[in-house]
């Protein structure tokens, strides 16, 4: 009988709090769609995420979009970056900019490999930590996470 109380303890307080979380997530809803792209796997995934950006803004324009970058996910966000095919991503990462997407790139992650700050694009900021960065959109902006 007493675990039958506790777990109805439990649901009521959860119960609550999504009721109190609800205001909040319904103001968001009048606003755009806000998404980070999670990109930390190479030329493959970075390729397909670029793909599902453009994909994603014919869909919805309106959309925020944030790409966060480490590990082998920032490579093409280094000056003179190209795909298999040969083709420069920077132009792509200029283009998307220029309607306002966001690309960022983890320090730490430069750091680790040695590469010069200077070697990022212009079109990319350098944050703290990718990882950090991801939690931070989700947890505190209210971000949707997609990971191509």
């Amino acid at each position: 009988m007493m675990m039958w109380r506790n777990a109805a303890a439990a649901l009521a307080v959860g119960f609550s709090v999504a009721v109190s979380a609800a205001p909040a997530l319904a103001a968001d809803a009048s606003g755009p769609v806000k998404v980070v792209y999670h990109l930390n796997q190479g030329d493959e995934q970075s390729t397909g995420g670029m793909r599902n950006i453009r994909n994603h803004l014919a869909a919805d324009p309106t959309a925020k979009i944030v790409v966060v970058t480490h590990a082998a996910g920032i490579n093409f966000l280094l000056d003179g970056a190209a795909d298999k095919n040969g083709n420069l991503y920077e132009p792509l990462v200029q283009e998307l900019a220029a309607k306002g997407i966001e690309f960022r790139v983890c320090n730490f992650t430069l750091q680790s490999r040695n590469i010069d700050r200077s070697k990022v694009i212009a079109e990319a900021k350098i944050v703290p930590s990718g990882v950090a960065e991801v939690s931070r959109l989700q947890a505190k902006e209210g971000f949707v996470y997609l990971r191509p």
